[in-house]
């Protein structure tokens, strides 16, 4: 790897004009009032795990469609009344995993509500329980272009439901205080964090660490690592259509969420990021908050020799002390 980007002191200032459709409000509007028709219930199960001082169970919750949605809720043991609450969500072609991997935050003292990735988790980790069940025209294997045809149809028009769901299904169980929600990711968890904040008007905070999904138009012709890369397969097949994908692709840019976004924020890129490069995460960062709270806490934190693994340990370090500083 080497730095192939813009320099530092560009990315700090780059604040490109992307395109966003006139229809993105109205179309997310639509969506996200048409799966409120169906209520929020959480079912829960005790997790297959027993442990000292976190206790966890195994959640469902109505996603997109009302199709269920699988999570693991964790708590600090023997800890009564709400608790401030992560919402979390993983990586590309990751899942939910197993409970004994999602105790961090419960063991820091705060709810924990990890939720499950629809279709995924046979890519790295340790497995993901819930389906996707709706299909798609033809389409490049993997998720990028599952319904690229048509926002409506657009895979992660499903999974940012799935997410605001997510929010609304931690904050309806009676151990979370309801005013006190922050939402954290990474990659592609990172990128569904954007869109969370600017769904949801009213987080306590927003963690999205070097974040996929996001200045879609840029990152297609700065790198062909996957998963930008089965876009770049998709239209390599589909000559005709890269006009068509971007302004579908343009619905789910994370700038253009950003935008929206009210919540304090931390985010993270790594200037060797070939994945998800650095001038992607700055276009977001850069607007983070502009349409609607300019004045927003917002911090960035810059790993100048690693590629998309950012920080690791190290920005979970700075991810809890952020948390933490939400809360306080």
């Amino acid at each position: 790897m080497a730095l192939f980007d813009l320099p530092e002191h560009e990315l700090e200032s780059y604040r490109p004009e992307i395109r966003e459709p006139a229809g993105f409000d109205a179309f997310w509007g639509e969506t996200l009032e048409r799966t409120r028709e169906r209520d929020i219930t959480v079912a829960l199960a005790p997790a297959p795990i027993t442990l000292a001082g976190v206790e966890i169970q195994d959640a469902t919750f109505p996603g997109f469609g009302g199709h269920p949605i699988k999570a693991w809720y964790a708590r600090p043991a023997g800890v009564d009344g709400p608790l401030p609450c992560v919402v979390e969500v993983n990586g590309y072609g990751g899942g939910r995993g197993l409970p004994i991997e999602r105790t961090m935050w419960a063991a820091a003292g705060y709810a924990h509500f990890y939720m499950d990735t629809r279709g995924q988790g046979a890519g790295w980790g340790n497995g993901g329980d819930t389906a996707d069940p709706v299909g798609s025209m033809p389409s490049t294997p993997g998720f990028m272009t599952r319904g690229i045809t048509d926002p409506f149809d657009y895979y992660y028009r499903r999974v940012f439901t799935d997410a605001v769901r997510a929010v609304e299904a931690a904050r309806s169980l009676p151990g979370v205080d309801a005013d006190q929600v922050a939402f954290v990711g990474g990659s592609q968890g990172g990128g569904i964090a954007l869109a969370v904040a600017g769904l949801v008007p009213d987080l306590a905070g927003v963690v999205a660490d070097v974040p996929f999904l996001c200045h879609f138009e840029r990152s297609l012709e700065l790198t062909n690592e996957f998963p930008y890369g089965e876009v770049v397969k998709y239209l390599s097949i589909f000559r005709g259509e890269r006009e068509r994908t971007l302004d579908v692709l343009s619905y789910f840019d994370g700038v253009n969420h950003a935008k929206r976004a009210t919540a304090p924020t931390l985010m993270s890129v790594a200037l060797m990021d070939m994945v998800c490069p650095p001038s992607t995460g700055y276009a977001a960062f850069n607007w983070y908050g502009d349409r609607s709270a300019p004045d927003v806490r917002k911090e960035m934190v810059v790993y100048p020799y690693n590629g998309h693994e950012g920080g690791q340990a190290h920005q979970t370090t700075r991810q809890l002390e952020f948390v933490r500083s939400l809360f306080a």
